[in-house]
């Protein structure tokens, strides 16, 4: 029922919400003037399509007749006359309405609109008192429910109640959704059955069911029938605990368990049976747990933003809409811990016998065994003694520093730890090391052109440097600033590489025709019947990351050329971005290389200009670029 519409709701009643323009959401959401002829036609089909829905209980149907309408701003409204329908009927159909909010929430409905809709339900309880009795009770659960559901935050609950008058129904609601629901021991089984949901199967049941269908899906590996299992169980707006379980049994798991759970949660996608929404509210899920599984599995969060990256580059999770993964917790380095003591000890070995064997394989070894539990500190002090020990030796000691830092493949914001622990003894260091400036210089610009680190690393590691220094003096902050500006000259790369002599594998003393002529000849061998294995081993072979734009720019050309009626080339550099063999960053500047010398090749291939347009939303569409990239050509 409703006794007026939103917007004629007297001044008197709007003023708490007016007070409370700061919570969530709820400066961005402005109600519609209820003369608006859209509104009016908006609230007569949400009427119907929520009457049609508890007829038919077709979700899928339900939320393609919403999303037709093309008037998300309104649907806050669909969310009350959803719950206030629902009020007056029988728990068949208030069981229906959870399910569906929980369903369309993040696919069709977002958060603020859900918020809205639930914050309109509460000041309107009054009215829906009317006709209603106990619509305190009943709207208590639905708000309960939601914030089970993942699809209301807790906050709610404290935010709304100071937008309403004291005394009134609508704080009511909020006193025992909280009191008599939410804080009641096994509260989550409670709320979900209160109307008889699931089919009866509480949520300790329902996640052994989940944890028994990942265990068969991982023993006989079959995604049919693990699927099958999982739409058997009928509880969709609980799907995102399958994906959190599912992602923590892979990080958990190790080796080959990965790419199996990974195929699996695609397939679920793709199939429909696990929606967008709660597949982001799992992946959600776990971000914000990790640091807990971080004592488990030490490496959890390089392993998840691994999985998540993979997951976005296919296409079945967008990752702009997860929660920012932040850095991992730093751990202070206590100095004269007797295990931080033993472990310089080992580290000094292990470089120093690396120096006379430039063995990498054998050094990544031991550091795994000294390092097992992957520590972050403990990288940092080997990337700090790694740099010290190069300094005091000659070119070649310098150059193979660099390589092993580069091979070792440690997060970046390890090797900038090491690099700020470097600086701040780089003043005592000195002192026996007159040209320690210029060799950090060198060691902060190559780890940037070798993609160790981002420039963006050094920027920040520049203003930190500034802070601790007001002067700007400091040895590490001078050599920042000459890494900088070292990195801002022309054909500044192959001046950094070439500046200790070329690499100790001889590959850093290519000169750059040379390796153009060979990547042009390996992509020419593949695009000719190659291996697609091989060619990646030899595109890794090359052992210059940093110049895999180039295989970007000759591939693309290639395909060009032939005017899009061979595309082996593009499915190599799927294969390539795949594995992770050539980075985002890399992807994006061939493509800029290639936009830059279209107008060149369009003497050649007229069409150039289209075909490259088409090439780029191609690549947007596969995860390979971000989606400001420009589509049109650059003049």
């Amino acid at each position: 029922m409703e006794s007026r519409p939103d917007d004629l709701v007297p001044p008197a009643m709007h003023k708490p919400a007016i007070q409370c323009a700061a919570a969530e959401d709820a400066s961005l959401l402005r109600s519609p003037t209820v003369s608006s002829e859209e509104f009016m036609q908006f609230k007569r089909k949400a009427t119907t399509i929520v009457e049609e829905y508890f007829s038919t209980d077709d979700v899928a149907a339900t939320a393609n007749e919403l999303r037709e309408l093309r008037v998300p701003c309104y649907h806050y409204y669909f969310v009350k006359k959803l719950v206030s329908v629902a009020m007056d009927r029988h728990d068949r159909e208030k069981e229906m309405a959870a399910v569906l909010l929980s369903s369309l929430y993040g696919d069709v409905i977002d958060r603020p609109q859900v918020y809205k809709g639930f914050g309109k339900l509460a000041e309107s309880c009054d009215d829906l008192s009317v006709d209603t009795p106990d619509a305190v009770d009943i709207l208590a659960v639905f708000v309960a429910r939601a914030i089970i559901d993942d699809i209301l935050p807790p906050a709610f609950l404290a935010k709304q109640l100071s937008c309403l008058p004291e005394g009134c129904k609508g704080a009511e609601v909020l006193h025992r959704a909280e009191k008599s629901y939410l804080s009641v021991p096994h509260h989550g089984e409670i709320i979900l059955q209160r109307w008889g949901g699931s089919k009866s199967i509480t949520v300790e049941e329902a996640k052994a069911k989940i944890a028994d269908i990942l265990e068969e899906y991982l023993a006989a590996g079959d995604i049919g029938e693990a699927c099958r299992c999982i739409r058997g169980l009928k509880i969709s707006f609980f799907h995102h605990d399958i994906v959190k379980r599912a992602l923590t049994l892979a990080m958990e798991r190790g080796g080959g368990t990965e790419g199996h759970i990974l195929d699996l949660l695609k397939s679920a996608s793709d199939e429909g049976i696990i929606n967008e929404s709660q597949i982001t509210k799992g992946f959600n899920r776990l971000i914000d747990s990790v640091d807990d599984l971080t004592l488990d599995v030490p490496n959890a969060r390089r392993l998840l933003k691994s999985m998540i990256l993979k997951a976005s580059s296919e296409g079945w999770l967008c990752a702009s809409s997860l929660k920012p993964l932040g850095p991992e917790p730093k751990k202070a380095v206590v100095e004269d811990d007797a295990a931080v003591r033993q472990f310089k000890a080992k580290t000094l070995s292990i470089i120093k016998e690396y120096f006379l064997t430039g063995d990498i394989i054998e050094v990544m070894s031991s550091l795994e065994a000294e390092n097992y539990a992957c520590s972050s500190s403990y990288n940092a002090i080997f990337v700090k003694k790694l740099i010290t020990s190069a300094m005091d030796r000659k070119s070649r000691e310098k150059e193979m520093a660099s390589v092993l830092l580069s091979s070792l493949g440690m997060p970046p914001e390890d090797v900038v730890s090491g690099f700020h622990l470097l600086i701040e003894s780089a003043e005592d260091a000195a002192l026996d090391h007159p040209a320690i400036v210029e060799d950090l210089t060198m060691f902060f610009a190559r780890s940037v052109v070798d993609e160790v680190i981002a420039p963006s690393n050094l920027e920040k590691m520049e203003e930190e440097a500034g802070r601790g220094k007001p002067g700007g003096s400091s040895t590490g902050l001078l050599a920042l600033r000459n890494a900088r500006a070292l990195l801002g000259a022309k054909l500044s790369a192959e001046r950094i590489l070439r500046c200790w002599g070329g690499g100790a594998t001889g590959k850093a003393g290519w000169e750059l025709d040379d390796v153009k002529d060979k990547i042009g000849r390996l992509l020419q061998e593949y695009d000719c019947g190659g291996d697609i294995r091989e060619a990646c081993q030899c595109i890794k072979e090359l052992g210059m990351p940093f110049f895999h734009h180039e295989v970007v720019k000759k591939a693309l050309v290639a395909i060009m050329e032939k005017r899009g009626k061979d595309e082996r080339l593009w499915g190599l550099l799927a294969e390539c971005y795949g594995r992770g063999l050539i980075t985002p960053n890399q992807m994006t500047k061939g493509f800029e290389r290639v936009a830059g010398c279209v107008d060149d090749l369009a003497l050649d291939v007229p069409d150039a200009g289209k075909q490259f347009c088409c090439y780029v939303e191609r690549a947007k569409k596969g995860g390979w670029l971000d989606a400001s990239f420009p589509n049109g050509v650059r003049s």
